[in-house]
């Protein structure tokens, strides 16, 4: 058997470094790709890129479809002429983003950028521009809820005029006409997020890395998904969920979490043969390679919350639709280039589900020393079919854990690695990199030996996550060498293949 052993880094763009307050598509992804090229890296990969609602969250979206455009490159838009190098000249943290401030700042040149191109009539990026049009269903309807947010000063979908809320056929028509310069901006928006992403993505793949997107198993109740599907969802007669999503007590939160998001109407969408799935994940096939589906449980059964309810305690599971959903993905769209979150509650259903369609699953070694021998966590526990990691987005960066491990863990930790455990970060960085699992992926965070500071997210907060960035010229020929050796002694450099 042919066995080819990858290495990957977790970073979201948003991290990246650069002027403006939050990294983009722009010079600094290049730079990055080049690094991870140079490193012998071959995955990247990220969060969903998707426009984030109230609390930043690329994991809560407008859209299950749109790009954000808050990582357009504004350069990209000078030099096409959309916008004066002066007009972009912004004064940011190079530490932390401040999501507001900068998506006040961006929006504005966003705009102006939209209203240039229009105005400069250049007939063949017009004839590119309605072209995307044409070719994206979802486009017109996103467009239209963004220009309708905007107008209801972003109340959510719920609380707009009934004919609106409920999408009357002549009052969407009516206010097509009425709002067609903003809905115009946001598809210029959609637009320039789509060909900067499609010309980073092609440079990866020249480069021989693979992106690896990030698949929310559920949408955001205040999106253009629920407002144009009601019929998908478990909503009352007014649009309101009946029963929301999250997780019971478990590792991150002891009242458990409570996401919010609507839950599905699996029976409507078996009817429909999946068909917002299957769009769904063509459209993802588009701009990844691979893509993680979060909280991959849920497709075997949900954690069902009562909408009244304040904690995540009093739900129950509520089956999923199972092997009939994947049955109708693979029909569809052929191989599934999926990799299962399968972290948290975990019954052989859920693995059963997993193994049947072939999908690794996840490894998290700072999970793997805090129990026995049976943990599956621990490396010895690890197949090949399986992605192992040091920690997650979610997770506390490897140092920031290291500091706050107690002294039988460590101590626990190093005797099973046979090691001093003076460095655990390190310690933790090889394991994964030995494992027998085909793919390992290491957070950037832990690449670059930060501390909890550097955190992207802690579960079960609201606010303060998602906004950390890498400092300038971080990336560095010595780090891609260092990392260039490791992924060499393990055979993961560049995808190595073992017999």
């Amino acid at each position: 058997m042919i066995v080819k052993r990858r290495a990957g880094v977790l970073l979201h763009p948003t991290s990246l470094a650069g002027p403006g307050g939050i990294g983009t598509l722009g010079t600094e992804a290049y730079r990055f790709l080049d690094f991870l090229a140079q490193a012998g890296f071959s995955l990247w990969q990220v969060l969903p890129l998707t426009p984030p609602t109230a609390g930043d969250s690329p994991y809560s979206a407008y859209s299950a479809f749109a790009g954000n455009p808050l990582l357009i490159d504004l350069d990209a838009l000078v030099q096409e002429g959309d916008l004066t190098a002066d007009a972009i000249m912004g004064e940011f943290s190079d530490d932390q983003t401040d999501f507001t401030a900068v998506s006040l700042w961006k929006e504005l040149l966003l705009r102006d950028a939209a209203e240039h191109f229009f105005a400069r009539g250049h007939l063949p990026l017009l004839e590119e521009f309605w072209h995307f049009c044409d070719s994206n269903d979802w486009l017109h309807d996103y467009a239209l809820y963004q220009a309708l947010k905007r107008k209801y000063r972003g109340h959510s979908w719920t609380a707009w005029p009934d004919e609106i809320a409920l999408r009357d056929p002549v009052a969407c028509k009516q206010a097509s006409v009425a709002l067609g310069s903003e809905i115009g901006v946001q598809k210029y928006q959609q637009w320039q997020f789509w060909r900067q992403w499609q010309k980073l993505h092609n440079y990866a793949v020249k480069h021989g890395i693979d992106i690896v997107g990030d698949l929310p198993i559920f949408v955001a109740h205040d999106s253009a998904d629920v407002w144009c599907n009601r019929q998908l969802f478990l909503l009352d007669s007014n649009g309101r969920p009946t029963v929301v999503a999250g997780v019971p007590p478990d590792y991150f939160s002891a009242t458990g979490q409570l996401w919010g998001n609507p839950l599905y109407n699996w029976g409507a969408l078996a009817e429909s043969g999946y068909a917002w799935w299957i769009s769904r994940i063509r459209h993802l096939r588009d701009q990844f390679d691979l893509v993680r589906i979060d909280h991959f449980r849920g497709f075997e059964a949900s954690w069902q919350v009562p909408a009244t309810e304040k904690t995540a305690v009093k739900g129950v599971w509520v089956p999923g639709p199972g092997e009939d959903f994947f049955r109708a993905m693979s029909d569809a769209i052929g191989e599934l280039p999926f990799i299962a979150e399968d972290l948290g509650v975990i019954t052989p259903q859920v693995e059963a589900l997993r193994d049947k369609f072939g999908l690794p699953g996840m490894k998290i070694l700072q999970f793997a020393f805090d129990s026995d021998a049976a943990n599956p966590y621990l490396p010895h526990n690890h197949i090949t079919n399986c992605v192992v990691y040091t920690g997650t987005h979610d997770n506390d960066t490897t140092q920031g854990w290291a500091e706050a491990l107690t002294p039988a863990v460590r101590t626990k930790m190093a005797t099973y690695l046979g090691v001093t455990g003076s460095d655990p970060l390190k310690d933790l960085i090889r394991t994964a990199l030995m494992s027998v699992a085909a793919t390992a992926i290491l957070p950037m965070q832990d690449i670059l030996g930060l501390s909890s500071d550097a955190r992207m997210n802690l579960p079960g907060t609201a606010h303060g996550n998602w906004s950390w960035r890498m400092q300038p010229d971080r990336l560095t020929t010595d780090l891609a060498a260092e990392y260039g050796a490791l992924l060499s002694r393990y055979g993961r450099h560049g995808g190595q293949s073992k017999s």
